[in-house]
This record gives C-alpha cells, structure tokens and sequence, in this order.
C-alpha cells in the first residue's frame, strides 16, 4: 500500500518544525547544568567538559554524515537521527551522575549533527521556487527552537517538583513520534545518488561555485555563533555570579533575549538583498556586543538585557544574510553536503571559543573573560563587513550555468 505523504507546503513546514524541535532539545540542558552542578556536585570545569563532549559529538557527526541525505535521501537520515535524539533524552532521564550526562550529551550531539545537515537541505528542497523561504527558515529557527527549550527548562525548574522527569519524558515522546510521522508521511525530497561509502569519509565539501561566497560569510558565521556559544554555556552562571541573580529562570531569560530576537531579526530583514542584510546585522551585532562589555564594566543586569536584545537581532539579520548568500545556485545534490559545511563552521565557533572561555574563566574570572570574548566577536563582525565591502568592488565573477530543476523540486512526487 503506497504511503499517505504530505503535499509540499506542508511537508515544508513540518521539516520547519522539526528543526525546531531539534534545537529546542539541544536548548534544553543550559538552564539545568546548574541544577546537576548542585545535585551531583560538580564545578565550572566539569559544566565544560558536559559542554565540550556535546559540541566534539555533534562536530564529528556532522563531517561523517553531513552529506550523506544527499545519497541516501533526507528521509531515512531524519528518522533516524530523532529516534537518536529520544535516545539521549532517556539518558538525560537516567543520569544519576556526571557519566550519564556525558553520554546524553554525545548521544545528542550525534543526533543534531546528523539532523542538522539533512534538515537544512530539506527546506532548500521544499521550498517553492516563486517564494524561497529555506535559507529564512534555516537562519530563523536556531533563535526559535533554543529559545523555547531554554525558556521552558527554565520555567520548569522554577515551577515543577520534578523538572527533568518532566522536561525529558516529554521531549522523548515527541522526538519518538516525529520520528514515526517523518518516516511515514514525509516525502522524499532528494533522488539517491552513488557513492554513499564515499560521503562518509569526514571531510568538509563547499561546491567550487560556492566557495567565494563561503569565505565571505565565515567570520559572520563564527562570529555570531560564538556569541550563541557563550550564551548557552555560561550565560546563565554569568547573570548568577557576575550580577548576583540566582533565578533559575532569569538566565533563561537572557538566552531568550538574545536568541529570541534573533528570530524578529530574520523576519524583519528577509526581504532586504542578502549583502545588506549581513551587513546590517553585522553592525547590529557590533553594537550590541560593544553594549554588553559595557553592561559588565557598569553592573548593569538591565542594560545586559538591553545588550543581549541588540545581539540577537545582529544574529539573527547576519546569519540569514550569510545563509542565503552562500546558498544562491547551489546544485541540488550539493545542498547537503554545503549545509553540513556552513554548521560545521557555525558549530566549530559555537564550541571551541566557548570550551575556551569556560576553562579562562578559571582563571581570570567570568567577567573577565566575556569582556575579552566580546572583543574578540566584533572583531570578527567587522573583519565580515570589509570581507563584503572588498567583494562588492571586484568584477563579479562568470555567472555558472542554471541548474535545471529537478522533478523532486517542482512537483510532489506521485506515489
């Protein structure tokens, strides 16, 4: 019996959900590290190791099976990497010590790196050619889905007698039943290519026609997700030592700010140019940096707020303008294997500065550390900025010929 799929519009929209989900989970343990810190009695140090082990596992899935939706389809490599991701929730649901963490957070980072890759290509191959919405979807959903995940881990420490019983049991029935409807209602967007054994092999792919536009984008890519970075890992024990709050859900509050407008940031620029888009939320996201060094010379909490909510929409205008522009023209059987390399990048800034920070802070200090972060991320913004001024100014290079459509692009397919 043929199976009942989606149309396109909504097959497009539930992937859109989905990646919202995903990144909610992955969303979910920074308002709980200091809930484990005081329940199994660990300090900074091991908060980075839990950190670090997710980010390295989610790296390392990325660069084997980045590409690989681009041979076997996008289907399959969803399903599974949900039924992954359940997997690591029930390991949250077990843990009763720092092991246990450790293994969730490998098993979560493997699931979101294998996700990551296949989703984003998904909404490129979904999306209608008259209104192309994946690259605004791709760049709007991070903001979303962490948001929410911080924000109700948050609220259920504050308010729940058991909060990770309840957190985690919910999000495994949810990842368990995405699982089961991707598998059996979702279409297949992308046709099977040879040399699957071969896509497995790590390595990071930019198409040739791409590659340009990729070295561009990089150190908006970095920049931005490196400020994320420290946001999730250390902003809610920033708001707690450094401004003395000790809300649990106050912390939340800030990945919010930060992550959540983030999202008003893509929508409000989506249908500006690519190039002014990234522009301007550089410049945003300078400003609102510069902003937060100032809240930590002043020990104001309100104007870190302020800051994060500036950040946030830098984050998010940049991020889709550099989406889209390292996206345009892509071949449809290298938007895998390019998406993989655009979070590879993004996720490599995500972690390792933010691994960095947490073991400096050790020595420094916290405040310290995100004052001399911050230096560091505008930095870069602005290094994006002249990277695109200088861009403008050389001869536009031979435009590659059109890539016609293929059937999985411009109609459902029939079964």
């Amino acid at each position: 019996m043929p199976r009942r799929e989606l149309a396109r519009p909504a097959a497009f929209w539930t992937v859109a959900v989905l990646l919202v989900l995903m990144l909610a989970a992955s969303g979910v343990p920074s308002p709980l590290y200091r809930v484990y810190a005081e329940e199994f009695g660990f300090g900074s140090g091991t908060l980075t190791v839990v950190f670090a082990v997710y980010a390295f596992a989610l790296l390392a899935s990325l660069l084997v099976v980045g590409g690989l939706s681009d041979h076997v389809g996008r289907r399959p490599v969803l399903a599974a990497a949900l039924v992954l991701e359940a997997v690591s929730m029930v390991l949250f649901l077990a843990a009763d010590g720092v092991g246990w963490l450790l293994a969730a957070r490998v098993a979560q980072g493997l699931a979101t790196g294998a996700f990551t890759g296949a989703v984003g290509a998904a909404l490129l191959d979904l999306q209608r050619v008259e209104r192309p919405l994946g690259p605004l979807v791709n760049a709007a959903a991070p903001g979303l889905g962490l948001s929410l995940g911080a924000v109700g881990a948050g609220l259920a420490v504050e308010f729940l007698p058991a909060p990770t019983d309840w957190v985690f049991g919910l999000l495994t029935a949810l990842c368990l039943v995405a699982a089961v409807g991707v598998w059996v209602f979702l279409p297949e967007s992308s046709p099977r290519r040879a040399g699957t054994a071969a896509s497995l092999v790590p390595s990071v792919h930019v198409p040739a026609t791409q590659r340009r536009a990729f070295v561009v984008v990089l150190p908006c890519l970095i920049a931005t997700w490196a400020l994320g970075g420290l946001y999730l890992s250390l902003g809610p024990s920033l708001v707690a030592d450094v401004f003395d709050q000790q809300d649990h859900v106050a912390g939340s509050l800030l990945i919010l700010a930060l992550n959540g407008t983030a999202v008003v940031g893509s929508l409000s620029l989506g249908r500006v140019s690519p190039t002014r888009g990234m522009v301007v939320g550089a410049l945003f996201f300078v400003v609102g940096v510069l902003t937060t060094i100032t809240a930590l010379a002043t020990g104001s909490l309100a104007l870190l707020f302020v800051a994060a909510v500036i950040s946030g929409f830098g984050f998010g205008s940049a991020f889709l303008g550099a989406m889209a522009t390292v996206t345009a023209g892509v071949d449809p059987g290298q938007r895998g294997a390019l998406l993989a390399a655009v979070f590879t990048a993004s996720y490599l800034g995500f972690s390792v500065p933010s691994i960095a920070a947490g073991i400096a802070a050790g020595h420094i200090g916290l405040e310290r550390t995100a004052q001399l972060y911050g230096a560091g991320v505008i930095a870069l913004a602005l290094l994006a900025v002249a990277g695109l001024a200088l861009r403008s100014r050389r001869p536009a290079a031979p435009t590659p010929p059109a890539v016609s459509p293929t059937p999985a692009l411009t109609a459902p397919s029939g079964k």
